[in-house]
């Protein structure tokens, strides 16, 4: 016998109730547990009220919804109610949606209108949403129907979830034709709008509706500067924080997460410096979303200092915290130390994840720590049990092709027990064009295109090796290849910042104010170093290098930013440059001798890791 049946089993009590007596309605209130409710239930089967919609209501809404209840036994009451109403129904659909069910809660919907029991304004956004769970997009335009049909078609409430709904069914014209009309909008009509532009690519029609807006507050600002974060316009971003703080709007914990990655996708470290002084004064809560985002900003704008200070500082660490501070002594070319992290992770009983390894391999892979890749590519399934994804293979590989074993990579691919991704070739390929083994690389390169037919790096790669071949009929056919398929060579360009200011070079570029004076600049550079023996290495730019050509080499974006770093900054300052692709080799070299004849430490960001050149070295070991 259920305890459902037990308790309505209990015989009536006659004797009067204690001084200190509490109404089971007002004990359900302050209800906490499942035993005590089962108590006040007992209570009111005792006072004739087990088949009372109010009083059955209260009992179901602890059961469906509070996180100590037990939502089979708010099922089991209702099965002993004769007319439940409209709130009771209402209350086991989003028990359903809680407990994420959404076609049961679809059903119930449908029960309820087959019980005759008229829905209220309460009723819609839980089968709206349930809707948009189960991708039942011909119910969800049903019950749209639905709530015009109800009346409820000037109810906020149910129009903002209409809104939520089209957008996750990628229906943008239909939510805008609900929102358009809308008798009055709030807050979150126009913030679900410009996520929904922003979730599937329309950042301008985003823009539109935000300057639309009557009224901003922070989540509406957080709304639009997150659209530009997630297209990469980081600029858009900054441009619009910098409104955002004329019209003295307080920057919260979401904008300032949103603003640390447009800081990290610049490499604007004085200004994501500031935001983070600015949470440490304001008082806003440090939880590990913000603080793993903080000491990202930190590594992936080359402090890695003020990355360990923040760290380190945590009074707890979650895996998110520890697999940010592993990835970014990773990107770092600090193998060893990454190694050393995850072993103090282990002994403090934090439990790695897939991320985790992907990061410690990744750490052997930029420090040429192959044994060491070999053990921990095992040790993650023998000792914690996480299967290798794809992921992982590309680092191995990675590993193992940078060392020149090829072929033992190329055996390790033949093995993985899925297809492998364009990622994963792609590190063979790379390593192929560094110990220049054309035919294998010739097989992977034409496979890697045809994953990936618009990315302009593969064919670029592909290029490179026959130009290094000395096969330039072959990158002629790639070029040909490129043009036909209509595929753009990515533009390449260099960041610096310089007094709270982000300055982006292109190879060649003359837009800057004072490209007069950099170019003056970087030519005396070229000449000092000149005279300590650099001469330029063209070997990577014989042919399709994704740096544009057309300009010689001494005129790299990367180059262009030094000069100007050099030109604004006092001597013996850190320059820290971001590219968004690979350094070439004749800028790797002459960065090199840049750093020692300007006695400068120059620390550069590309697309794969970070290089700290000093004295005439860098940190990678020209193993890159």
């Amino acid at each position: 016998m259920s305890s459902l049946h037990l308790l309505q089993a209990t015989p009536h009590s006659l004797s009067s109730p204690p001084r200190s007596y509490l109404s089971p309605l007002h004990g359900l209130q302050s209800c906490s547990t499942m035993a005590e409710l089962k108590q006040y239930h007992s209570q009111l089967i005792r006072l004739g009220l087990s088949t009372d919609n109010d009083a059955m209501g209260r009992l179901i809404k602890f059961c469906a919804i509070s996180k100590n209840g037990d939502f089979n036994y708010a099922l089991q009451v209702f099965d002993t109610i004769p007319q439940p109403d409209a709130f009771i129904y209402n209350t086991i659909m989003r028990g359903y949606l809680q407990s994420q069910l959404p076609r049961h809660c679809i059903r119930f919907y449908s029960q309820m209108l087959l019980e005759s029991v008229t829905p209220n304004r309460f009723t819609f956004p839980s089968v709206i949403r349930a809707c948009c769970n189960d991708n039942a997009i011909e119910v969800g335009k049903q019950v749209h129907a639905h709530v015009v049909k109800f009346g409820f078609d000037s109810d906020g409430f149910s129009q903002n979830n209409l809104i939520y709904m089209y957008v996750n069914f990628q229906s943008l014209e239909k939510a805008r034709r609900v929102f358009d009309k809308m008798q009055v909008r709030d807050v979150v009509s126009w913030t679900s709008l410009i996520t929904g532009y922003s979730q599937w690519g329309f950042v301008d029609e985003a823009f539109e509706v935000f300057e639309l807006m009557p009224e901003r507050n922070s989540v509406s600002w957080n709304a639009m500067i997150a659209t530009y974060v997630q297209s990469n316009q980081f600029h858009e971003a900054f441009a619009l924080f910098d409104r955002m703080r004329a019209e003295k709007v307080a920057l919260d914990k979401f904008v300032a997460a949103s603003m640390l990655s447009a800081c990290t996708g610049l490499g604007a470290l004085e200004q994501g410096k500031w935001i983070h002084g600015y949470i440490e004064k304001s008082g806003i809560e440090l939880d590990s979303k913000l603080a793993t985002t903080i000491i990202d900003m930190y590594c992936k704008c080359g402090c890695l200092e003020k990355a360990f200070e923040v760290f380190n500082g945590l009074s707890h660490k979650g895996i998110s915290s520890w697999n940010c501070m592993i990835g970014g002594l990773a990107m770092h070319g600090k193998g060893e130390a990454a190694i050393q992290l995850f072993k103090e992770m282990e002994k403090e009983k934090v439990a790695p994840d897939n991320i985790t390894f992907v990061n410690v391999l990744s750490a052997c892979a930029h420090s040429g720590l192959v044994e060491e890749g070999r053990y921990y590519f095992n040790y993650m399934v023998e000792v914690h049990g996480i299967e290798h994804t794809t992921e992982h293979f590309g680092c191995m590989v990675d590993i193992l092709g940078r060392s020149g074993m090829l072929e033992e990579a190329r055996e390790l691919i033949n093995e993985m027990p899925t297809s492998p991704d364009a990622g994963v070739l792609g590190a063979l390929l790379g390593a192929c064009k560094i110990h220049k083994n054309i035919e294998l690389g010739e097989e992977i390169g034409k496979r890697v295109i045809e994953l990936e037919p618009n990315n302009s790096g593969r064919y670029v790669l592909l290029a490179n090796l026959y130009a290094n071949a000395g096969r330039f009929e072959e990158v002629a056919n790639v070029r040909k290849l490129m043009n036909d398929r209509g595929v753009k060579k990515v533009a390449g360009f260099s960041m610096i910042e310089l007094d709270g200011v982000v300055n982006e070079f292109i190879a060649g570029g003359n837009s800057h104010p004072e490209a007069q004076d950099i170019y003056k600049q970087v030519d005396e550079m070229l000449h000092r170093i000149r005279c300590v023996g650099y001469v330029p290495d063209t070997s990577d730019g014989a042919s399709l290098h994704e740096e544009d050509k057309e300009n010689p080499l001494y005129y790299h974006s990367e180059k262009l930013a030094i000069g100007f770093g050099l030109l604004k900054s006092k001597a013996g300052e850190t320059l820290r440059i971001s590219k968004n692709l690979r350094v070439c080799k004749d800028c790797h070299l002459a960065t090199k001798l840049i750093s020692k004849v300007y006695e400068r430490e120059i620390i550069v960001r590309d697309r794969n890791r970070f290089h700290h050149f000093k004295n005439g070295e860098c940190s990678c070991k020209d193993y890159w």
